[in-house]
């Protein structure tokens, strides 16, 4: 089983999204194989609390755009690691110190990276 095309519009719209707001080492897995309950994993860096929640706001915008609301959002109090669940995708928006030390790309590696064409206006 492979991500659907709904989950990868998702992510395209949401790493777009993300990259505009100036998130960075922005990546996406397809974890259908592994897990049950989502597709893909899109992983996106922000270099302080506030683009963090820039990046969360920016993510929300554009998905809700496309008729997507979250299911659950967790961690923006702190806005050091947010995490949304789309259901088909879910988006982890972390501070860029929480992207080190957690280091999900370590756990994801054996899973299909999902090519992202992001348009890049820096």
């Amino acid at each position: 089983m492979t991500a659907t095309e709904h989950a990868l519009e998702l992510t395209q719209a949401a790493a777009q999204a993300a990259a505009d707001k100036l998130g960075t080492e922005i990546v996406a897995f397809d974890v259908s194989e592994q897990l049950a309950i989502t597709d893909v994993f899109l992983v996106i860096t922000a270099t302080n609390e506030r683009q963090v929640g820039s990046v969360v706001d920016g993510v929300e915008e554009a998905l809700r755009e496309l008729g997507a609301k979250p299911v659950r959002r967790e961690g923006d109090r702190e806005q050091r690691w947010v995490l949304l669940d789309y259901l088909d995708l879910v988006v982890h928006v972390q501070h860029a110190e929480e992207r080190r030390f957690y280091a999900l790309e370590r756990l994801w590696q054996d899973t299909p990276p999902i090519r992202l064409d992001l348009d890049i206006r820096r």
